[in-house]
């Protein structure tokens, strides 16, 4: 699978998640687990501030350049490899996840933000988990590829709603053709299940 290859890509995780509930219960939990690990490496060491004088440009003291920062520029250039446009949306959320975050992280404190990280961590996992296992009745992506599935969800759940409200397509037939390599891949599937039932 290329790296840069968005149907490839759209049509393995869109695999995992062809029940509509499954899909919009992971619409509104996949982005706070992304969220969450943010505020947890906001707590990360610090190699400074982004290179502008003080008070440059609006919420400065939040762009502290930790991991957290790390993880939001690689999540966002890959996302605007994938797709210019809406990649360039997801790479914005990323970079407004990253200055929210570290502002959060710095209001909360560490010991109440583990507490906020840990109980949602917890929600969000759950309410995923039952979607997999009631509605899709299917193992969720990370199973068969961890990073790609940890990598893509963000960007899935956006592109999906873009599609959805918008009808946006990153190309003219791209949702047709991640369509149709969506339904051999769960098609595959159920002959593997059959075969080991047999």
């Amino acid at each position: 699978m290329g790296v840069i290859d968005l149907e490839k890509h759209f049509a393995f995780y869109g695999a995992y998640h062809s029940n509509k509930i499954n899909v919009l219960i992971h619409t509104i939990f996949v982005w706070p687990i992304f969220f969450t690990l943010l505020i947890l490496e906001s707590f990360t060491p610090s190699i400074g501030l982004l290179p502008f004088p003080p008070g440059t440009l609006p919420f400065q003291e939040f762009m502290v350049l930790n991991l957290s920062f790390v993880t939001a520029i690689v999540y966002g250039l890959f996302y605007v490899l994938l797709d210019k446009k809406a990649g360039t949306i997801a790479g914005v959320l990323c970079l407004i996840c990253w200055i929210s975050s570290n502002a959060l992280a710095q209001r909360l404190g560490f010991s109440l933000a583990w507490k906020v990280i840990l109980v949602s961590q917890l929600v969000c996992w759950t309410g995923q988990c039952i979607g997999h296992g009631v509605f899709e009745k299917r193992a969720p992506a990370l199973m068969d590829n961890l990073v790609q599935a940890i990598l893509m969800a963000p960007f899935f759940v956006l592109l999906e709603a873009l599609q959805k409200f918008y009808n946006y397509e990153p190309y003219p037939g791209f949702e047709k053709s991640v369509r149709t390599k969506v339904q051999a891949n769960i098609k595959e599937l159920r002959m593997k299940k059959q075969k080991k039932s047999a």
